[in-house]
């Protein structure tokens, strides 16, 4: 009798998607990525949040870089692109919205990476709802004032030392190093 050998397991498949998800102002259109795993075995899900004038398609590339080991969502904020806006169009209104986002998705705990507006918006989120918001991965904040009032583990990174790209504009080390590495959680806390 001969043995079959055994056949390696597949490697895991980050699937992405968009999908609209309904929010206090309308819809909020949303980038989502995540391994086929079943989310049983999942790490803290990572919702991007993108600057001024730009939308989810700022982390098209680093979706499926990061979401192997958890679930990724990266949505349009109210009044940029295919997402609905809010009346006042403020950083608390996206920050509404957002909660709003992961209520809908019965999300416990989130991690936030914000690149300039979408900083100030995980600020502004962290602050409402230190219970929903884990650690901060922060480009680019302008609000000193709005820093002082969140207690979160969080990483600064000075934006004006990269370019527009995210993905071109990473660092050596990031380079280097997976980008989902950082994203699981840095050790650092201020």
């Amino acid at each position: 009798m001969v043995k079959a050998s055994k056949l390696s397991a597949p490697p895991i498949t980050v699937r992405t998607r968009r999908a609209y998800f309904d929010c206090k102002f309308g819809q909020l259109h949303v980038r989502t990525a995540f391994p086929t795993t079943g989310g049983f075995d999942e790490q803290v899900t990572l919702i991007c949040l993108h600057p001024m004038d730009a939308s989810s398609r700022t982390f098209n590339g680093l979706l499926s870089e990061l979401a192997d080991v958890r679930s990724v969502y990266a949505p349009d904020l109210p009044g940029y692109g295919e997402s609905d806006s809010s009346p006042a169009r403020s950083i608390a209104d996206a920050a509404s919205a957002i909660s709003d986002l992961a209520d809908d998705l019965r999300l416990r705990q989130i991690d936030l990476l914000g690149i300039q507006y979408g900083a100030d918006v995980a600020l502004e989120l962290a602050a409402a709802r230190p219970e929903l918001v884990r650690r901060l991965v922060l480009a680019g904040v302008l609000d000193a004032e709005r820093l002082a009032l969140v207690k979160q583990q969080r990483l600064m990174i000075n934006a004006a030392d990269y370019s527009d790209e995210p993905n071109d504009a990473a660092p050596l080390h990031w380079r280097s190093k997976s980008a989902r590495s950082y994203a699981a959680g840095p050790s650092i806390s201020t």
